[in-house]
C-alpha cells in the first residue's frame, strides 16, 4: 500500500507501508503444524515396528532355509547347545559339515538381541523365535513375538518355548 502526500508546499514523498504477520497468527499457524504432527508421527513410528517386524520375519525364513541346507549335509539339525552359530563355524564332532550355510555370521534380531534357538523344539524340528522389541513374552505390534512356527513364543502356555531357553550363542 502506498501513500503520496505533499507536506506544506514541498516536493511529493512517497511512504510504502508493510505489514506482517501478528503474534496471534503465528501462533495459530504453529498449532495447526502442531496438530498435523501429532496425527501423522504415530502412524509413521506404527510402521517402523511394523518393519522391524516383518524383518525379524524374513531373517528366520533365511534362517530357516540355512538349517535346512545345513541337516541335508549333516543328516540333523544343529543342537541347542551347538545353537544356531553352526551354520556359519563349524561346530566340533560334526563330519559332513560343508558349510558355512550363511554369507556372514548369524545376525541379531531387529531389536539387537539373539534370536533363540532350540533343537528338537516344542513345535517342530526346532524352534527360532525373537521376543519383540520389548524382550518379553507375548505382547502386540512391534512387542509381539516372531517365530518359526507362526503362532506366539509364550511361556508359561503348553508347548511353548520358555524365556531361559537357549539363544543363538551371539553377543
Amino acid at each position: 500500500m502506498s501513500r503520496e502526500f505533499a507536506p506544506s508546499g514541498a516536493g511529493k514523498v512517497s511512504l510504502t507501508v508493510v505489514r506482517g504477520f501478528t503474534l496471534l497468527e503465528l501462533l495459530v499457524v504453529v498449532v495447526i503444524i502442531g496438530m498435523l504432527a501429532g496425527l501423522v508421527a504415530p502412524r509413521y513410528f506404527d510402521q517402523v515396528g511394523k518393519s522391524n517386524t516383518k524383518i525379524a520375519k524374513a531373517q528366520i525364513d533365511s534362517l530357516e532355509k540355512a538349517l535346512d541346507q545345513y541337516r541335508l549335509d549333516v543328516g540333523s539339525y544343529p543342537t541347542t547347545e551347538q545353537s544356531l552359530t553352526s551354520l556359519f563355524t563349524k561346530p566340533n564332532n560334526v563330519e559332513k559339515w560343508q558349510g558355512p550355510y550363511l554369507k556372514k555370521p548369524v545376525p541379531p534380531d531387529p531389536w539387537g538381541r539373539p534370536y533363540h534357538y532350540k533343537s528338537p523344539g516344542d513345535h517342530s524340528d526346532y524352534d527360532i523365535y525373537s521376543y519383540g522389541a520389548d524382550n518379553q513374552p507375548g505382547g502386540t505390534g512391534e512387542n509381539s513375538d516372531v517365530d518359526s512356527w507362526g503362532g506366539a513364543a509364550n511361556p508359561g502356555v503348553a508347548g511353548t518355548p520358555s524365556a531361559t531357553s537357549a539363544t543363538s550363542g551371539t553377543p
